[in-house]
């Protein structure tokens, strides 16, 4: 039986933690990007995908709350398809997710190097940098890590709550006319770059059992965060238009923009605290993460076995944080080696995220109470995460990949774990 109480994470850490992994590095180009595709349209965009996430966002937390493990996705996999697709879910989610860490950490540096006018060169340099407090943090456990997380995620909201106070009154009524400038196509465009914005509800999947109470918890963390990141994101595109009109997007750094003028020549400053508060919010949730579930991969036979102490609620899986920082370091180098390009570690990233969402919300239907809530938002979320695969489209290649080195991987442990046939036959006579 799952433990229901032994938990540290409170209500106001939980929703820290899902408010740094949804609101994210998307608050520092989206909301430009967005209306320059849409036009003042964008807040309805902004809007639709607000409510949209909804049915992911509580799917999520119904199975965090019924079933909380360190395996996250790959547990509710394995209970209802088994180890291998477990096992394909676990390295998706570990070897390609894993691949937006190094990009998390290039973007922040990367604004804050643009903002504070450093060379690019240093980029690197920052960006290594912005990696080191959350593996710290990390391997001093949940209490500590959790604690970073609620003081990251509250100077967040409090910088995300100024610029919308600085900005807001500076907002032109005539910046919305005509709303619907760019056409319905420009509010479809918009809605697909905000798709991105707001995934990252699984990732509290692999810390489920470090809530207290997780059927209480969980889900009334998920609801407050849900509130919080569709109304920052909605204000701020009510801002970004209102303000900046067709000069939205244009600029490197929209929120720069903002408050350049109103802030009495502290807009940079407050760009580049944003920029690097975003980047440790969402570095301190992934790694976690990333070490919970390759410690509960390593339990299960999926990884080495060596990787397992820490899976445990309560536990710290500082074996397995190594391992996340060997890797995250791998492909950090790669990213150098190949002069700094992003995309490539992005599409693998977002890739890999779709697959898993089609598998975890196939087996919510089959894991949550027949026509409950839970069931009801899973089987709506089947629908949603299917036709996102199909835009992800060529970019799966890599899922697919990995997929195919679980299934050799499984293979080879078959192969290892069965004794040779005249041992069988050995044991068979000697019966």
């Amino acid at each position: 039986m799952v433990s229901t109480t032994g938990g540290r994470l409170g209500v106001l850490q939980g929703t820290a933690l899902y408010v740094a992994a949804v609101l994210g590095t998307g608050i520092l180009v989206l909301p430009g990007l967005a209306a320059q595709a849409a036009g003042p349209a964008s807040v309805l965009a902004v809007a639709a995908v607000s409510v949209l996430s909804i049915p992911l966002a509580g799917t999520f937390a119904a199975l965090a709350a019924r079933y909380p493990d360190a395996g996250g996705v790959a547990s509710y996999v394995r209970r209802t398809l088994g180890d291998t697709w477990a096992r394909v879910t676990g390295y998706w989610f570990f070897f390609g997710v894993g691949a937006g860490a190094p990009v998390v950490a290039v973007l922040g540096a990367g604004y804050v190097a643009a903002i504070v006018g450093v060379d690019r060169s240093v980029v690197p340099w920052l960006g290594l940098a912005l990696l080191v407090p959350p593996f710290v943090a990390n391997y001093f456990g949940v209490r500590v890590s959790g604690a970073a997380q609620l003081a990251l995620t509250g100077a967040l909201l409090a910088i995300v709550i100024g610029v919308v106070a600085v900005a807001a009154p500076a907002a032109n009524p005539g910046n919305f006319t005509p709303f619907l400038s760019h056409g319905w196509g420009g509010v479809g465009a918009a809605i697909s770059l905000f798709v991105w914005a707001f995934a990252g509800w699984e990732v509290g999947t692999h810390i489920a059992g470090e809530f207290r109470n997780p059927r209480r918890t969980i889900p009334l963390a998920t609801g407050i965060a849900l509130v919080v990141v569709g109304v920052s994101y909605l204000a701020l595109q009510y801002v970004t238009v209102g303000v900046l009109g067709a000069a939205a997007g244009t600029g490197r750094v929209p929120l720069l923009d903002l408050v350049a003028a109103s802030t009495f020549g502290v807009g940079p400053v407050l760009v580049a605290a944003i920029a690097a508060i975003v980047a440790l919010g969402v570095l301190n949730v992934y790694i976690g993460a990333f070490a919970k579930l390759a410690a509960s991969l390593g339990r299960d036979g999926d990884l080495p076995g060596w990787l397992a102490p820490g899976a445990e609620s309560g536990g710290v899986p500082r074996r397995a944080l190594v391992v996340v920082a060997a890797l995250v370091t791998v492909y950090f180098g790669l990213m150098v080696a190949t002069g700094m390009e992003l995309t490539p570690f992005i599409l693998t990233h977002t890739s890999s995220m779709v697959a898993i969402y089609v598998l975890g919300m196939v087996a919510a239907v089959r894991l949550l109470r027949p026509r409950s809530v839970g069931w009801w938002l899973a089987a709506v979320s089947v629908v949603l995460t299917s036709g996102l695969l199909v835009l992800a489209g060529v970019h799966l290649v890599v899922p697919v990949g990995l997929a195919v080195v679980a299934l050799v991987v499984g293979v080879l442990s078959r192969r290892r774990s069965t004794p040779p046939v005249s041992t069988l036959t050995e044991r068979e006579n000697a019966a």
